[in-house]
């Protein structure tokens, strides 16, 4: 067969001379479209390169540590908070300069103090993103068992409260990490468990107690006070809020967060449960009236909403510094405002509302304190992320859009048979 026939023969389309250099350069191209057909497999524009891959189970890098979150946006929204705070503080002293004075003002610290053991606990969890619904229903039955046992003293009618929360919340824990399962449907089955406990009495318990926390209530509501903002500071430190958020939802959540994880799992649940049996025992020791049954969902509701309203983001790990402070103080001023006005507004109507307002907090908190750009490296990696399409085994970095270089024949002295002079 002739070198000429259809087989062989050069058509007018073809590139080149019949030199090795148009050879190359077609293989060049012919090289080029196909890794573009590896990564882009419908040749789009804007190829990017795939990540490599992460072991099984385990986040990558990127996603365990998102950089370092801006606070510019907790400290606008804490300044607006304050203003808040001092505005019903005004109302309320106009309303009844008294209400601001001993001995009233104790009632208002104590209150305080409740709500905000019942806010830490529920902030701490969602920083930890396992939120613990069950802090409303542990707190109301703590203060019916606190009723039902006051009179034995202080320590007596306490610990076994706290034990039992405290295994509780442990138990709730073991079963998130080890089924892995959101933290919101283990604390919620939790919390129907307590309700059962809290609705088993069938009439208003009287308090049997001696204790009056009247003449702590500066200290109480000042240690609320000193764990809230110690707490949010931490939590701006990086490699804590990077351990803590270790549950924050990314990537696949079926995926386990690896044994780091179980730590703050472990302990906001725990401290939660504890801080709700603490807020319990004071709404019992200064209620004058008897503790009814309930649910306690409505504290739950107020609980959450007060940390996020603070601040804390519902998808976990970003706070604030004073938000928690803040807000439990606006919440607490307001529901003595509104009793002493005749409001009549339901807590779980207070609740809802505060929740609702929170999820728009989270919404400008996850919006504005996004992690600050991280300067790309010199490096396939940089490039890819820029758009290129090139990688270390190319001979030079082309451009998506571009296409091969020139098919221009080589000199005698150049390619693999000769070297530039």
């Amino acid at each position: 067969m002739a070198y000429d026939e259809t087989t062989y023969r050069r058509t007018a389309g073809d590139q080149g001379e019949s030199d090795p250099a148009a050879y190359r350069a077609g293989l060049a191209a012919t090289d080029f479209r196909a890794r573009r057909r590896d990564l882009d497999p419908d040749e789009g524009e804007g190829v990017q390169l795939v990540a490599p891959a992460t072991e099984p189970g385990r986040r990558g890098a990127a996603e365990l540590d998102d950089g370092r979150d801006r606070l510019g946006i907790h400290i606008g929204w804490e300044i607006v908070l304050l203003l808040a705070v001092a505005a019903i503080a005004y109302l309320l002293y106009r309303l009844d300069p008294a209400s601001l004075r001993r001995p009233a003002l104790d009632t208002l610290l104590i209150t305080g103090a409740s709500l905000g053991l019942l806010a830490l606990g529920a902030g701490l969890t969602l920083r930890a993103g396992v939120p613990n619904l069950a802090v409303g229903p542990i707190a109301l039955g703590a203060a019916l068992h606190f009723a039902e046992n006051g009179d034995k003293g202080l320590l007596q009618a306490a610990v076994p409260a706290l034990i039992v929360a405290a295994a509780g919340g442990l138990v709730v824990a073991v079963v998130v990490l080890v089924l892995h399962v959101p933290g919101w449907t283990a604390t919620l089955a939790a919390a129907m468990g307590v309700i059962v406990y809290d609705q088993l009495r069938t009439a208003p318990v009287t308090v049997q107690a001696g204790y009056d926390p009247a003449n702590q209530a500066f200290f109480l509501f000042g240690g609320f006070a000193l764990l809230a903002v110690i707490g949010g500071a931490l939590g701006t430190v990086m490699p804590i809020r990077r351990l803590v958020g270790r549950q924050r939802p990314a990537g696949d959540p079926a995926l386990r967060r690896g044994v780091a994880a179980a730590f703050p799992v472990i302990v906001a649940l725990v401290l939660s449960s504890v801080f709700a049996v603490g807020a319990g025992i004071l709404m019992a020791a200064q209620s004058a009236a008897p503790i009814a049954p309930g649910t306690g969902l409505e504290w739950t509701g107020l609980a959450f909403g007060a940390a996020l309203l603070a601040g804390t983001s519902a998808y976990g790990r970003r706070g604030g510094i004073f938000g928690t402070l803040l807000a439990v103080a606006g919440l607490t001023l307001f529901l003595d405002y509104a009793a002493r006005r005749d409001f009549d507004i339901a807590l779980f109507a207070i609740g809802a509302c505060a929740v609702g307002g929170g999820l728009i907090v989270t919404r400008l908190v996850e919006t504005y304190g996004r992690p600050l750009p991280v300067p790309a490296a010199t490096d396939w990696n940089a490039a890819a992320s820029a758009g290129t399409s090139w990688t270390p085994d190319m001979p030079q970095p082309w451009s998506t859009s571009a296409e091969p270089p020139e098919n221009r024949p080589l000199r005698w002295d150049e390619g693999p048979w000769g070297s530039a002079r």
